[in-house]
């Protein structure tokens, strides 16, 4: 073998070991594309994802997740997907993760690998200053508003309210404004975007009949990215930025003091 077959070998040999060091510093991230997070919303569903009316995108999860890709350096990238097609398009590779707002529940942490819990909320009661209502024993045999066919209803009637179901929860919150009611039981961030957004005379009871949390669904066997979101997630809360960024829009933090953690594999 003469000298140049010795230097073209080991150039070849120098590409083979370096192609994967290559492909393993831009895949760190497992990422569909490299030094973007292609993220899965839903921009009809105010507070958490919605329109402004220069037609921005804008919310509680797209202020959080623009800030998350801001810190691990990578382009916010949104597309809009509905609800109930969020889990598939994740499992076939279509996104890299959702910030659509999903409960994160025992069932569905058996098929994603969420991102620690991001925001904390449940059902409230939504009333008036007159009706005297403190808490949830203050329902029984009051008439109370709900969404129909949402669980909402359910726990009106547990604490014996007689029930009241809407088509929307605007149209329960309107009710309860006319007097038409005496409380209605809504989701805790949607119901304080209600109230501040559209000015209503209402107050929200501090005490939560239910509690869930919201989190990023990332497709498992993904655990760089998993921890990477985890930690900016931590970072924002712990620095104050979370707060920052959520409390204008819904008038208070819900980050949550024990977020819900879920393995990434």
């Amino acid at each position: 073998m003469n000298r140049r077959h010795v230097l073209a070998l080991a150039a070849l040999c120098t590409g083979l070991l370096a192609a994967p060091t290559a492909r393993a510093a831009e895949g760190k991230l497992e990422l569909i594309e490299p030094g973007k997070l292609i993220v899965a919303t839903d921009s009809t569903f105010a507070p958490f994802s919605m329109r402004t009316p220069s037609g921005e995108l804008d919310g509680l999860e797209v202020r959080v997740m623009r800030e998350v890709c801001r810190r691990l350096g990578l382009e916010y990238s949104p597309v809009n997907v509905k609800f109930d097609a969020l889990l598939i398009g994740l499992m076939a590779d279509q996104y890299d993760i959702t910030s659509e707002s999903m409960d994160i529940t025992p069932a569905r942490q058996k098929q994603v690998a969420f991102a620690d819990g991001w925001l904390e909320s449940g059902a409230r009661i939504v009333t008036r200053k007159d009706t005297g209502i403190k808490g949830p024993d203050d329902l029984k045999g009051r008439n109370v508003g709900a969404l129909s066919a949402s669980t909402f209803g359910k726990l009106a009637e547990d604490h014996g309210a007689t029930l009241k179901s809407y088509k929307t929860a605007a149209d329960a919150m309107q009710d309860l404004v006319g007097g038409n009611i005496d409380a209605v039981i809504n989701d805790a961030v949607a119901g304080n975007y209600a109230i501040k957004a559209r000015r209503l005379p209402l107050v929200m009871i501090e005490t939560p009949l239910s509690t869930i949390q919201k989190g990023f669904a990332i497709k498992k066997g993904k655990p760089s990215l998993h921890a990477a979101v985890n930690k900016a997630l931590a970072e924002m809360v712990a620095d104050g930025t979370y707060a920052k960024l959520i409390t204008p829009l819904i008038g208070y933090d819900p980050a949550p003091k024990e977020p819900i953690r879920t393995p990434a594999m």
